[in-house]
């Protein structure tokens, strides 16, 4: 599979396997390092060998990643934090820098490597040897909760659930500076970005529906605690509605602004509330993970401390 894309100013003077272990989201810097030392990167048409090369603003990126002739996943005895299971489905609440499944990269530790060792054959086949039992997917480094599908009866329930937008996700930001308001939603349509096939934008190449509601929990001057619900699950969307508003979520490498703080890895995003209808019994059911110790500590790192109950 080939990727381009043009180089931004803000990736400006950064060596060129940071820039792509970036873009990439769901690749590994050290395949990242392996492809560029195999001649499969191209800078400005011409081959680039030295993971040492400084993009420069402009710079039109070609990077090949070559199809795997067998793909054979895997299962690992992952530590998984289970929040419910039963024999149609389980609810887990993923780390932050856990991918959700195996990509060009990344055939081990992800999130189905773990549940292929905890659930044996016991998972939804829909999707897949890549990805079984995966209902919905979260970001690699957004951490919390998801839904694993143990049959193919309760993934078509779920992703029917999906479809007609009544799963309830809520998830719990900081995003840079103050909002003024105290909520509001984003309804505007997210596509591909044309400049960075790795990236997505509103308005964007064969743009879908995405609308976002956020309501603000507490204002800290340069930061603001939000909590925000989707009506729709399009690939960054969260990210994208919040960068486009001029409020994008502190640590995001992509939509982010270009200095972050240097212990932030990854976006302080969190999916801490999803709501279901079960596929057997037909009744709602709700779940709840706290923010995470690394998102705390690093609010604290930031100077933000929050008494708000969440």
């Amino acid at each position: 599979m080939d990727y381009s894309f043009t180089i931004e100013k803000n990736y400006e003077g950064t060596r060129i396997d940071s820039v792509l272990s970036l873009l990439l989201t769901e690749t590994s810097r050290s395949y990242v390092v392996k492809l560029i030392e195999q001649g499969h990167l191209k800078v400005n048409g011409a081959a680039e060998l030295s993971k040492k090369y400084k993009v420069r603003e402009g710079d039109e990126i070609e990077i090949e990643i070559p199809e795997p002739e067998v793909l054979s996943v895997e299962a690992e005895d992952i530590p998984l934090d289970i929040v419910y299971e039963d024999d149609d489905l389980m609810v887990v609440n993923k780390p932050r820098g856990m991918v959700v499944h195996p990509a060009h990269g990344n055939y081990n530790g992800t999130l189905v490597n773990a549940i292929m060792y905890h659930c044996g054959d016991r998972l939804s086949s829909i999707n897949g040897v890549i990805r079984p039992g995966i209902v919905h997917r979260i970001d690699k480094d957004t951490s919390g909760l998801l839904v694993i599908a143990k049959n193919d009866r309760a993934h078509e329930s779920l992703s029917e659930q999906l479809r007609e937008h009544s799963i309830n996700r809520r998830y719990v930001a900081l995003v840079y500076d103050n909002i003024p308001q105290d909520e509001g939603t984003i309804d505007l349509p997210i596509g591909r970005d044309p400049n960075n096939r790795l990236k997505k934008r509103v308005n964007g190449d064969n743009p879908k529906e995405a609308v976002t509601h956020y309501e603000v929990l507490e204002r800290f001057g340069r930061y603001t605690l939000v909590r925000l619900k989707l009506e729709t699950g399009r690939t960054h969307q969260i990210r994208v509605h919040m960068s486009y508003i001029k409020h994008p979520v502190v640590g995001d490498p992509l939509y982010g602004p270009s200095r972050q703080p240097a212990f932030l890895n990854g976006q302080l995003l969190h999916a801490m509330i999803l709501g279901f209808i079960h596929p057997s019994t037909g009744e709602y059911m709700e779940f709840r993970a706290e923010l995470p110790e690394d998102f705390v500590g690093n609010m604290k790192k930031l100077g933000v401390e929050t008494a708000v109950k969440l």
